[in-house]
């Protein structure tokens, strides 16, 4: 049923005096400041637009349908009440986005200082006996001539691997450092401040006259730099590598479910890779559909209201309207019972109309190709100029499906997801590659991963990493951590994969060896 069931309780009057028009009227004044009051309480209300949903209860979204025949909107309502220390966290989240920008920058421009120390401190350790005291030095024979060519070869094998490991494109931006990162680079930074200290004391205050000498202990710098380098890949890299944890994540709106499998990583960076893997496996978030459940669900539980007309005053009055009012709500209830089955045929009606618009839209759409195979035929003997590309090819095909394809989407509450633009593009694009209607249709008959659709839906979305341990600290057996972001969250659990005990059981060979006997006698 459609409308809401509302009892009223009856009152008995027993006549129509002025004590009960005072009484009324004292109701009436006590309802008026009750209403005032609760309207005098400190609280910000803030109406969200529909383009950027505040939270994710909201479900306001207007899609502009031009090329269907009118244009559709799924609506609510969407107020939610915020305190002032809730506008306080919210201007400080966007301060915090500030600084995370200037972080990567310093972090990028310290690593490039440390790079630049690292790569021409062996440099300097050959250079700068030349430029102190060259009348001093003693002549570079054949085996330190042949350790500058090492040295070369050396730093370049160190810059190419530097390169490689540590100048990558960042992939996110992460609300805590890196501890391996930040240990490396203090073990470097000690380690060729050292190198100084100790080229300072023995090579530059003696002034040592030995260059073969100054070579190799600038060999020895190098060496070390690329064992660091070595160690630099195990930790970061080959460490990771092997699985040690089973993840469930969940999504909290639909209950979407994934499971993976990774290693020995902090709580952050496992959010990261999670996130990665969400953008490819799961399906996209619609939620259209989780407002038509909760539509479909506020309509069969909606509550029962009951209203006195006397007030607390009339006691008879009142206990006589709560005992029929009770019968009322037992009767409502037992009526209730029965919602089920509408569901059940609402559900079915549904599904029975998404088959009908499925099938029309296949049909349609296998006609639109059958065209195009046609005009693929006729094309040899058409002049030059006539022949169509795939764009115009597709612009020419897509008004004889556009409105199967605007039902079907709508049916299916997938309009938002495509646009009249993207739709072409596609349709261009399996035609240039030859493709079938099924191939075609499979984009919007089933929903994909997030990635599949356009960059609005997935581009520059935040997530915040909500935690009661430091982000930083190892995943552990039964570590749990919410990926939160405007319209949903992702529920990770942990668990620790066990420990497998295998053993090995030997079977004889000859233990498979059978004689058939066969009696020469037979029956009669």
């Amino acid at each position: 049923m459609d409308t809401e069931s509302t009892y009223s309780g009856y009152s008995h009057y027993s006549g129509r005096s002025r004590g009960s028009h005072r009484h009324g009227e004292r109701s009436r004044d006590r309802h008026k400041t009750r209403s005032k009051d609760s309207r005098s309480e400190k609280s910000v209300t803030i109406n969200t637009p529909p383009a950027e949903p505040l939270l994710g209860d909201s479900s306001v979204q207007v899609q502009d349908d031009n090329w269907g025949e009118t244009t559709t909107a799924v609506t609510g309502t969407s107020e939610h009440s915020l305190s002032q220390e809730d506008i306080v966290r919210i201007t400080k989240d966007l301060e915090d986005s500030v600084g995370l920008d200037c972080r990567r920058y310093v972090t990028r421009a310290v690593a490039v200082i440390l790079g630049l120390l690292v790569f021409f401190t062996p440099l300097a350790f050959l250079v700068l006996p030349h430029i102190l005291w060259p009348e001093k030095l003693q002549s570079c024979g054949t085996a330190c001539e042949g350790l500058f060519i090492s040295v070369a070869f050396k730093l370049l094998i160190l810059l190419l691997a530097v390169w490689a490991l540590f100048f990558r494109p960042a992939r996110a931006s992460l609300p805590r450092v890196f501890v391996f990162r930040i240990l490396l680079a203090v073990l470097v930074f000690l380690f060729v401040v050292s190198y100084w200290l100790f080229y300072s004391v023995r090579i530059l205050d003696a002034q040592d006259e030995n260059y073969q000498g100054i070579v190799q202990y600038a060999v020895s710098l190098v060496d070390a730099l690329l064992f660091i380098h070595y160690l630099a890949i195990v930790l970061l890299e080959l460490r990771q590598l092997q699985p040690c944890f089973s993840v469930c994540v969940m999504r909290s709106t639909d209950g979407e479910t994934r499971h993976y499998n990774l290693g020995q990583l902090s709580i952050q960076r496992a959010a990261l890779a999670i996130i990665e893997h969400y953008y490819c496996d799961f399906p996209i978030h619609n939620p259209a559909l989780l407002s038509a459940s909760k539509s479909r669900a506020a309509k069969h539980l909606a509550g029962l209201k009951v209203y006195n007309v006397d007030g607390p005053g009339n006691n008879a009055a009142a206990g006589i309207a709560q005992s029929q009012s009770r019968a009322m709500i037992a009767a409502a209830a037992r009526r209730r019972d029965t919602s089920h089955n509408e569901l059940y045929y609402e559900e079915a009606e549904h599904e029975r109309r998404v088959r009908k618009r499925k099938a029309r839209l296949v049909v349609a759409v296998e006609e639109a190709f059958t065209h195009i195979k046609r005009m693929q035929e006729e094309e040899p003997k058409k002049a030059p100029g006539d022949v169509m590309d795939p764009r115009e090819a597709a612009q020419a095909i897509f008004p004889s499906m556009a409105r199967a394809l605007q039902k079907y989407l709508r049916t299916t509450k997938q309009q938002h997801c495509h646009s009249m633009e993207s739709i072409q593009q596609h349709l261009a694009f399996c035609i240039t590659n030859n493709m079938t209607p099924k191939a075609f249709l499979e984009s919007y008959l089933m929903p994909g991963p997030t990635l599949q659709y356009g960059k609005d839906h997935w581009l520059g979305r935040r997530w915040t990493l909500i935690s009661e341990v430091s982000v930083t600290s190892g995943l552990k057996d039964g570590s749990v951590f919410l990926l939160k972001c405007v319209d949903f969250s992702l529920v990770v659990t942990s668990k620790k994969i066990p420990y497998i005990q295998m053993t090995e059981e030997y079977i004889d060979p000859k233990s498979h060896k059978f004689v058939l006997r066969l009696q020469s006698e037979t029956s009669v």
